[in-house]
């Protein structure tokens, strides 16, 4: 059987929130979607089957942290990343990007070279170069690759950042060369540029010269404020392609992904609900619970009660508040389930709202709640 092309379909809007679908060989996506984050081939604390219950569709992994640590040639051998952690959704890999900011300590750039690393687990050197990412993620069999980029903290410096934005225009191109023809799979650019709207658009602008199969927003979520995020996000949404999704890269609360929605993204991720859900943060349709706290030993309800998914409605917040408190595994374990399906019953909820052409009325109700 021939294996499905990859595509991409907007099949409604309103205002500028995009109700579509993503057509891999591994499945469709509906969007707008939140990608669980499986940084080192798991979701933490959670079998893959339980994910893929709570309405996920596609998962997120990361090319640096693979390449650590099994290595990509072990994962190869394995028969690829669904096969080594038995998962059938379709899975995108970040490009290791993120890493050359958030382990800056452990790395230098050099433009031809790619970023020169110290592992951090036993500090042997290696380089990532835009071709060795590339390759990288084919070694893994991920659906959707992304550029190897460079991600700059936040910084008002507009030199620094121009240099960055030409620097990640040209690891792209290399990238886009590395990936080659493959019909059956996508390769994401990535726009940078920070806080600056002429190089947010130079970015864009150079991006959509080269051709990819979809547009990442990267450089956000690393310390600006959701007002400057929104910022960004109104400077791009009339000049990102209509007809490629549209990525919000390690973003974020629900009031953050309402917003995005809001203006025209149709795809994230983050660690916060299985981070949140491992410190006894539990996210919920009145808001945010801190499980840890005194009040909840006498609470006998439980966090959600609508939802009957993995018998999360049968948990009281007083036993929950009891697994935290003497760090059983079962609580981290229940409110990572509990937080991905909120996140999940969410971003349903922002589709069927698009399609109903109520996600507006939805936006007001919750943006401020949640």
């Amino acid at each position: 059987m021939a294996l499905k092309k990859f595509s991409f379909n907007v099949l409604k809007k309103d205002k500028y929130a995009r109700l579509g679908k993503i057509n891999t060989p591994r499945g469709a996506i509906d969007t707008p979607a939140f990608m669980p984050v499986g940084t080192k081939a798991t979701v933490k604390g959670s079998f893959i089957k339980d994910i893929v219950e709570t309405g996920s569709q596609i998962i997120l992994s990361n090319t640096y942290h693979l390449m650590i640590r099994p290595g990509a040639d072990r994962v190869k051998k394995a028969g690829g990343l669904h096969k080594f952690m038995n998962c059938k959704l379709p899975i995108l890999t970040d490009s290791g990007g993120f890493q050359i900011m958030s382990l800056s300590k452990l790395n230098k750039i050099d433009r031809e070279k790619g970023a020169i690393f110290s592992s951090h687990i036993d500090g042997t050197k290696f380089i990532l170069s835009p071709e060795e990412s590339i390759k990288i993620q084919k070694n893994l069999n991920s659906d959707i690759l992304m550029v190897l980029d460079e991600c700059p903290k936040k910084s008002l410096d507009y030199n620094l950042i121009s240099n960055s934005v030409n620097l990640s225009t040209y690891w792209a191109k290399r990238s886009k060369k590395a990936f080659g023809k493959q019909k059956h799979k996508a390769l994401f650019g990535i726009v940078q540029g920070g806080l600056f709207k002429d190089l947010r658009l130079k970015s864009l602008n150079d991006l959509k010269k080269i051709g990819f199969d979809g547009y990442a927003v990267g450089g956000l979520a690393v310390g600006e404020s959701q007002k400057e995020m929104f910022k960004v996000l109104d400077i791009l949404k009339n000049s990102l392609p209509v007809d490629k999704p549209r990525y919000l890269m390690g973003v974020g609360t629900p009031s953050d992904i309402l917003g995005a929605v809001k203006r025209g993204v149709d795809m994230f991720d983050c660690v916060m609900p299985s981070r949140s859900g491992r410190t006894g943060l539990a996210f919920t349709w009145n808001g945010k619970i801190n499980i840890r706290n005194s009040k909840y030993k006498k609470d006998n309800k439980p966090l959600n009660p609508l939802t009957k998914k993995f018998d999360l409605n049968k948990y009281s917040k007083n036993y929950l508040n009891h697994l935290f408190n003497t760090n059983e595994m079962l609580g981290s374990m229940l409110l990572t389930l509990n937080n991905i399906n909120f996140y999940q019953e969410l971003m349903y909820e922002i589709r069927k709202n698009i399609k109903k052409g109520t996600f507006l009325k939805f936006y007001e109700k919750y943006s401020n709640k949640l």
